[in-house]
């Protein structure tokens, strides 16, 4: 059920799910790090369960899957380090843009605000973004640089309302996983679920405010609430 747009004058968006499928990529630098201590790799599936809550969370997963201490917290910082470098090194190229997404992008600049809200620490954040080719669309970038700004906690998303303009009540978080939803109740926002992401299907009910399964429902939606112009003939 598409729920009352009327107000909306700012659209956030999570990055890896949501605008681009970067599994693979997430995956190459993870299992590139696990390698560097004589760790096997994870297939792909098994990744991609993983995403969304920061590499120090996924780094932790894959070591408790793979028996290995993940409460070591010196063995997890040496990992992040090394993963987040090798995230710089190929920022995007194993990922595709989801269909539809830079159409929607498109339609919304110069309309309404957009920004990336993401779990990701900023610098490699915005590595991604201008690799995926969004940055045109999405020159503010807001990452996860301490424990306090990542997802579900709604810091991120207050500051990046405040650095949009807006107030945060007039912002719509677009996301596919528990922690944009759940940062997008505990901030007062409202939220659209996508459901090409990686995390849709971990959603509880309660939490489903707009299903979204194709970014052109985004845009009809916004313009049926008058918050973007008509479309011509």
């Amino acid at each position: 059920m598409t729920p009352e747009l009327g107000h909306i004058d700012a659209v956030v968006f999570d990055l890896d799910g949501t605008l681009i499928d970067s599994a693979g990529d997430i995956a190459h630098a993870l299992n590139a790090t696990l390698g560097s201590i004589g760790l096997q790799p994870f297939e792909l599936a098994t990744v991609q369960g993983w995403i969304g809550n920061g590499p120090n969370a996924l780094i932790a997963s894959a070591l408790r899957a793979r028996g290995a201490d993940s409460d070591n917290l010196a063995l997890r910082e040496q990992l992040h380090g090394r993963f987040i470098e090798a995230s710089h090194a190929a920022p995007f190229d194993h990922g595709t843009v989801y269909p539809g997404v830079i159409e929607a992008l498109r339609c919304l600049h110069g309309q309404l605000p957009m920004a990336v809200v993401t779990n990701k620490p900023s610098p490699l954040a915005q590595a991604v973004v201008e690799a995926a080719g969004l940055q045109p669309y999405l020159p503010h970038v807001q990452g996860a640089d301490s424990a306090a700004q990542r997802k579900p906690l709604p810091l991120t998303l207050q500051t990046t309302a405040q650095a949009l303009g807006v107030p945060v009540s007039r912002v719509l978080m677009v996301g596919d996983a528990p922690p944009d939803m759940l940062a997008a109740q505990a901030a007062g926002c409202a939220a659209a679920l996508v459901s090409w992401g990686y995390g849709a299907h971990a959603v509880p009910a309660q939490l489903l405010p707009w299903r979204l399964d194709h970014p052109r429902q985004l845009t009809d939606g916004l313009r049926a609430a008058g918050r973007l112009p008509r479309a011509t003939a």
